[in-house]
């Protein structure tokens, strides 16, 4: 028979799975753990809760560092985790592989370890090599293969240490850690373990971390009125507690540098899709490289100069950085390597253009700095309006090399069909660009308008380098900024510390007079000195300030009567 309860049971009442309004004590304490967790990430050491430099690990997979844990031991002689006791000997040296960005890896797959990684030690006495799980399990155990796939030892199953299980989170818990719970460790250790944690938006778990901030406030103040000496050490571990409480406020906000790309890095959407990534919650903006910062057309405002050494003369080009930076940098990256020295020009077409850039002389080879094509810059008011207009010769949209061409005339058919990057200075001294170009215009050409002559280019000169100006400028400036920042932390020269009204502050702040020296009787003095020199009467001394005093207000005269001699009126 069915017996219906009206009541729950004792067992019921105080079991760990009831998340109901009323429960009993053991499901408020278990809340309360879960409320307060927080993971620690594998590649930290759980002592003082900062990433390991030499990891080394105890029987039960509790990773540590080893200088930190030596002078742990030293004093305590327990695990600082659960506070058993824990020697020397007891620490195994752990070998973790790493990739060329770093980031620690499977030694056999190469896949990067990330805090939902299951990750297992194969212990060889003293020491151990780190893998992934996944790997053990596919490769040694499934396989019965039990020798080490790196150093080719054999193990057995005990000999399998687990240092991250993704499914058992709470081996990793600080809340769980023996010496943050006893306070046995040092408050820097506690206040990093709290560090950047948003307590507003805790709710009642931040009541925990401000009673435990609030325990270190007192410890230190207790520990220094035992320790003088010992006091500022104490104000140092004050000031560690509370450091949480300034974050996020706008001082400690990072200033955005002058090379961040208007995209993220991207990291925050990767690891959203990839468990093979770290995850990342920050959208932080990606860094440009010098190179992609310059080439962002109408950055760079200078302008460029080259000359172009060819077989009938020499042409002085302008380079038009600001409307098609691209194809400058290519241009000049080129010549600066030699690659166009020697080159014939393999086109030469009478009151149209001359065209050359290709090293194989047939007009269809030749590749741009980057070794590939680069996209057109046409997005600008530069137009084919007159002769002497340099250009990049291109096969279709967005296929520039190292080829290029020098108009002879007007050419607007031409106009945003190819990048217009510079032109030829027609009106050098001498008119020596002007007699060059006309002497290429009348060279003799043949069949597919080669010239038939010797044509081509002996050398390119790069008077200036744009890009490099410009980086120093920014050099200069940076520079002086330093400077400026330098001078204001150590308050200021005598420049910075004069007022608006021209009055000097001296470095303790007193008042050092006013620009110019003087003062307020400053011509007064000056006349006393030259009728002294005059006269040789006596001296004044120091008049400065001094005024005669005003004559004080005739009272009116009250009258007898009548209109009197009019003075009051």
């Amino acid at each position: 028979a069915l017996i219906n309860y009206i009541q729950i049971t004792q067992a019921e009442w105080s079991s760990s799975d009831q998340y109901s309004a009323s429960a009993g004590a053991n499901v408020r304490k278990s809340n309360n753990d879960a409320g307060a967790f927080k993971r620690l990430p594998f590649n930290y050491c759980a002592l003082s809760l900062q990433p390991f430099e030499q990891p080394v690990c105890t029987a039960s997979g509790t990773i540590f560092d080893y200088e930190r844990i030596l002078r742990w031991l030293k004093d305590k002689g327990t695990n600082p985790v659960d506070g058993t006791p824990l020697k020397t000997g007891d620490l195994i040296k752990l070998t973790f592989a790493k990739n060329e960005d770093g980031e620690y890896v499977d030694p056999v797959t190469y896949k990067v370890f990330t805090d939902n990684t299951h990750i297992t030690a194969i212990r060889h006495n003293d020491s151990a090599n780190v893998f992934a799980f996944d790997t053990v399990q596919r490769l040694n155990i499934k396989a019965k293969n039990w020798r080490d796939l790196v150093s080719d030892e054999e193990f057995t199953r005990k000999d399998l240490i687990t240092l991250q299980d993704p499914q058992n989170i709470a081996s990793r818990n600080l809340s769980s850690f023996s010496h943050l719970k006893n306070g046995n460790g040092n408050q820097q250790q506690e206040a990093a373990a709290t560090q950047g944690i948003n307590t507003d938006a805790m709710g009642s778990s931040a009541k925990i971390l401000r009673a435990k901030e609030a325990v270190a406030r007192s410890r230190a103040e207790r520990d220094a009125a035992k320790n003088p000496q010992n006091k500022t050490s104490s104000s140092q571990s004050q000031a560690l507690t509370s450091s949480n409480k300034t974050d996020g406020t706008p001082s400690s906000i990072k200033k955005t540098p002058y090379n961040a790309a208007r995209h993220t890095t991207g990291q925050a959407a990767a690891s959203f899709t990839s468990t093979g990534l770290t995850p990342h919650t920050s959208g932080e903006r990606a860094l440009l490289t010098d190179e992609e910062y310059m080439l962002v057309p109408r950055r760079i405002k200078h302008n460029g100069y080259c000359l172009l050494h060819t077989t009938h003369g020499s042409l002085n080009i302008e380079l038009y950085t600001h409307y098609a930076p691209k194809a400058v940098w290519n241009f000049l990256r080129l010549a600066q390597q030699g690659y166009y020295n020697s080159i014939p020009f393999h086109r030469n077409i009478r009151n149209f253009m001359i065209q050359g850039g290709d090293p194989t002389g047939t007009g269809r080879g030749g590749q741009s700095i980057w070794a590939k094509n680069f996209v057109d810059e046409v997005d600008n008011p530069l137009k084919f309006d007159t002769r002497g207009i340099l250009a990049m010769a291109n096969k279709g949209k967005n296929t520039n090399g190292s080829q290029f061409f020098v108009t002879y005339r007007a050419a607007q058919h031409l106009t945003r069909k190819h990048t217009i990057f510079g032109r030829v200075l027609l009106d050098d001294e001498g008119g020596r660009s002007r007699t060059t170009l006309k002497a290429l215009e009348e060279v003799k050409t043949g069949e597919g308008d080669r010239p038939e002559e010797e044509c081509g280019i002996k050398e390119v000169v790069v008077l200036i380098d744009p890009f490099e100006e410009f980086l120093k400028e920014r050099e200069d400036r940076e520079r002086t900024e330093r400077r400026r920042e330098e001078v204001r932390r150590l308050g200021g020269d005598e420049d910075e510390r004069t007022t608006w009204t021209g009055k000097r502050l001296r470095g303790d702040g007193r008042d050092g007079g006013r620009e110019g020296g003087g003062g307020v009787g400053k011509y007064l003095q000056e006349a006393l000195k030259e009728k002294e020199g005059r006269n040789g009467e006596e001296v004044v001394e120091d008049v400065v300030g001094e005024w005669e005093e005003p004559e004080p207000p005739r009272k009116k005269t009250k009258g007898g009567g009548g209109f009197g001699n009019f003075d009051s009126w």
